[in-house]
């Protein structure tokens, strides 16, 4: 199968998620406790075939950015997002001790675990998710060419197992690189749908 199969199984797959979202009236930081707690539970996949055994699969690019700035698109600042690993089967309530991606840094050769993301399909969000206290992004379009356009999502990354620069949930981090990596994808900022 190549990239451009798996990206379509990846986004038939996700477009049938049913994922219930808490909501809150108020962003909090989360505590160093469930920080923690969170990252505790993503350890094992540090190794990514102990995450391809729990059917996280790759996409296979690793998606990056240029900071371009598009009107009506999600501003991405410059820099990486990584390869994302989709686990299809996460479904119900949103859990931030399972989340729906694992996110990699290719680095000589190997990939190591550096964040995590949560999807949430527009249609089963009555109102924009909340996750440690933190809103999701969007709603947007699918990023093509991975997901494709139609799958409208809010989404939220955690840079848990690398500092991120411009901040623990900002969607990319300037330190992630892609760079020398096979498949390297520079993606346009993602259109942003009205609610």
């Amino acid at each position: 199968m190549n990239a451009g199969q798996i990206a379509c199984a990846v986004a038939v797959a996700l477009a049938g998620l049913s994922i219930t979202a808490p909501i809150s009236a108020s962003a909090e930081e989360p505590s160093k406790a469930e920080l923690d707690a969170i990252r505790e539970a993503l350890v094992k996949y540090k190794d990514p075939y102990v995450a391809v055994r729990d059917l996280y699969l790759s996409t296979v690019g690793c998606v990056h950015y240029d900071g371009m700035k598009m009107e009506g698109h999600m501003e991405y600042p410059k820099g990486g997002m990584g390869v994302h690993f989709v686990n299809l089967t996460v479904q119900g309530p949103l859990d931030p001790k399972r989340p729906n991606v694992l996110i990699y840094e290719p680095v000589d050769g190997k990939l190591q675990l550096v964040a995590a993301e949560w999807l949430v399909p527009v249609t089963v969000a009555k109102e924009r998710p909340v996750l440690m206290g933190q809103p999701f992004q969007g709603p947007m379009e699918g990023h093509e060419p991975l997901i494709p356009q139609g799958f409208v999502h809010y989404d939220l990354h955690a840079w848990l197992f690398k500092d991120n620069p411009n901040g623990m949930f900002s969607p990319t981090n300037p330190d992630i690189t892609c760079d020398g990596y096979e498949f390297s994808l520079l993606e346009h900022p993602t259109k942003i749908v009205e609610p």
